[in-house]
């Protein structure tokens, strides 16, 4: 029988003595929640979980791509120069606006700009690579005249994050996991970059016809296990890997609901943990807000949800407003 074991993540000074610290960061956790397929789920000290395991819950997580992971969360903002994203699609095309975009979220408190040239809102359409280095070659080349702040490419063609790279970028985010680009995995391992590696079910255009998954939590969990050992065997260590649980990306409401609520389990991949769930169409479902915009305070809850269960990177819209959250919830646990 397989087990999956998701750290109880817990906060605060006063701790069990055998209590453990997760991820060599400020939470910890003495239990965790030990999952399976065929079996009920059950709470069990965290002694009790196998070594390999826990020493990957328990790991300190290196530094990547300019960022530190022992006070999380870091906060990746968020810059489309697509046409067509669901929530700012059009509006930072051009170099001058997308310079001045980012500026705005590096003074709100930005650690990390995500830069993307191919829409991965449900239903859009494929976008071909030289259009989309078109695109975003330029503005990070703009950018990193401008910034010492890391920049991250969000592409799953293996030339469009080739040129990023050789264009001042520091990760790749890669929403397909090298599953539709497998070079992806090459130029990682060629050029040192850290890579982030996302689950997504069906391509965009098709994701959200009927997503369906006989558990969720464990499925994704197991794609993601699968393309980390891929990525290593690729000749990229899994101290320059992040995974993604893809919320929104061929995932009913429950899905993402469920995901969220379990994401802790993330941690026992041994990877830093990124979470993108800014303004997402199951935020709007959950509280009848039909506008991606008007969506930001939903967005904030989901992301201190995120930091309470040690997630490390955030990607966010509304930095400012969730950088207060943080600030504030960081004053309230002590941390």
């Amino acid at each position: 029988m397989t087990y999956y074991y998701r750290p109880i993540v817990m906060s605060g000074a006063t701790r069990p003595h055998h209590a453990r610290q997760l991820a060599g960061g400020s939470f910890w956790f003495d239990r965790v929640e030990r999952l399976s397929r065929t079996a009920p789920a059950e709470i069990i000290d965290a002694n009790k979980i196998p070594q390999d395991v826990l020493d990957r819950l328990c790991s300190e997580r290196a530094p990547m791509a300019g960022l530190g992971f022992d006070g999380v969360p870091n906060l990746m903002g968020i810059l489309n120069v697509t046409p067509d994203s669901f929530s700012d699609g059009g509006k930072f095309t051009a170099p001058d606006a997308a310079i001045a975009h980012t500026k705005r979220m590096i003074d709100d408190g930005a650690d990390i700009i995500d830069i993307g040239g191919e829409s991965t809102r449900p239903g859009a359409a494929f976008v071909p690579e030289e259009d989309e280095i078109a695109r975003t070659a330029p503005v990070i080349a703009a950018l990193r005249e401008t910034t010492a702040v890391p920049i991250s490419i969000d592409t799953r063609k293996s030339g469009v994050a080739r040129e990023a790279v050789a264009k001042g970028a520091n990760l790749l985010n890669d929403v397909a996991a090298a599953t539709f680009d497998p070079a992806m995995f090459d130029v990682a391992a060629e050029t040192q970059m850290p890579i982030c590696l996302m689950h997504a079910q069906g391509d965009p255009k098709t994701m959200q016809d009927a997503p369906t998954y006989d558990d969720v939590v464990l499925d994704v969990f197991d794609f993601l296990s699968a393309r980390v050992e891929a990525a290593i065997a690729a000749g990229v260590p899994r101290s320059r890997i992040m995974v993604d649980p893809g919320i929104g990306f061929g995932k009913t409401t429950a899905h993402n609901i469920a995901l969220l609520d379990k994401i802790s389990i993330f941690h026992s991949l041994g990877c830093v943990i990124l979470l993108g769930a800014s303004r997402k169409r199951f935020i709007g479902e959950i509280t009848a807000t039909e506008t991606a915009e008007d969506r930001v305070i939903g967005s904030v809850a989901v992301a201190i949800h995120g930091m309470m269960q040690g997630v490390q990177v955030l990607r966010v819209h509304d930095i400012n407003e969730t950088n207060q959250a943080i600030r504030l919830q960081k004053t309230l646990i002590g941390m």
